[in-house]
């Protein structure tokens, strides 16, 4: 496995990560714990170093699998995790980022993950009610303790980024990006870019679906995330699928899978990304991290990318209540 420099002063790690998020929400029933702690021993078998969860994952099952599956192996990896929400009841309640919330569920985190010291810890999403350089100087507190080595933003926008790094630095941003979303390219990187801030895309395969594993008229289970988005409409999946065929007819061509050239594309857009895909198989998970071995010519990524401009996406990467949350 490569690794990589999250931006231009953050972590060295495996040039892809992996996101734990299928574990206990997203895609149907939560794992049991003994299967997600096998995919995990054998992401790290593959040499994968940086493993994204979330409090909001479960809530909270999804950090006490990877905790649960990192005991021993603490000191091997990285990871990562977010606040940002507050909890009634043990259900995720509206975002939240009051300086006294932020430690007191960042503490549940460290429990549930079995360690004393967080490597990346992300805001969730950005709370409008609180100021970004409150929230950092809460962040930045953390690290002087010990607890937090290092600060990252989620699907946050350059104005607060900047806001935030006015009091301690942000060295990791979090967002979609893929083949099917590339909005991050036109501001987004650039900045990251100038500023040695590194770049973690989640959902690199578009949830699933640019792998080919999602067909037209696919339908999903209640408590799948998919269910609520525009984008996976049976209207927008017979309209998207085109793009499917012509990524799996480049990725056949080249004795490789849509996965893989999903990831080796995201991967050779910019040194400092590491895309974080998702997946309970651990056949698809040797597929992934295979990925990172890709090399794509400049001849083949302007064929991919003249492809991609020719096939145009069909349907809103969330729907109304999530694109309130994000880019502030």
């Amino acid at each position: 496995m490569q690794t990589r420099r999250l931006g231009r002063n953050g972590p060295v790690v495996s040039a892809v990560g992996y996101g734990c998020m299928q574990f206990a929400v997203s895609k149907g029933a939560s794992l049991p714990a003994s299967q997600a702690i096998e995919v995990v021993h054998k992401a790290m078998d593959l040499g994968v170093t940086l493993f994204d969860t979330a409090q909001v994952y479960g809530p909270f099952r999804n950090e006490e699998m990877l905790g649960q599956a990192l005991a021993g192996r603490r000191d091997r990896v990285f990871i990562a995790t977010k606040f940002g929400y507050s909890f009634v009841d043990g259900k995720r309640g509206p975002v939240c980022s009051r300086p006294e919330n932020i430690r007191s569920t960042v503490e549940e985190s460290l429990r549930r993950l079995q360690t004393d010291y967080i490597d990346i810890l992300y805001q969730h999403r950005v709370d409008p009610d609180v100021p970004m350089q409150e929230v950092a100087g809460t962040v930045s507190d953390l690290h002087a303790e010990g607890k937090v080595r290092w600060f990252g933003m989620s699907e946050a926008g350059i104005a607060a980024i900047q806001a935030a790094s006015s009091v301690f630095p942000v060295t990791v941003l979090q967002s979609e990006y893929s083949m099917w979303w590339r909005e991050p390219e036109e501001k987004i990187l650039p900045f990251l870019e100038r500023e040695g801030i590194g770049f973690v895309p989640f959902s690199p395969l578009g949830r699933g679906f640019l792998t080919g594993a999602v067909k037209p008229g696919s339908e999903f289970p209640e408590n799948d995330i998919r269910r609520g988005i525009p984008r996976f409409s049976a209207e927008n999946q017979s309209r998207n699928w085109a793009l499917v065929e012509k990524i799996k007819a480049f990725a056949e061509a080249h004795g490789c899978t849509a996965a893989q050239i999903a990831l080796a594309w995201v991967l050779h857009q910019k040194p400092f990304i590491v895309p974080i895909p998702g997946t309970t198989s651990e056949k698809r998970l040797a597929e992934n991290v295979a990925a990172s071995e890709i090399a794509l010519s400049a001849q083949e990524l302007k064929e991919i990318n003249e492809m991609l401009l020719a096939t145009p996406v069909s349907g809103e990467r969330y729907n109304e209540k999530g694109l309130k949350l994000v880019n502030r």
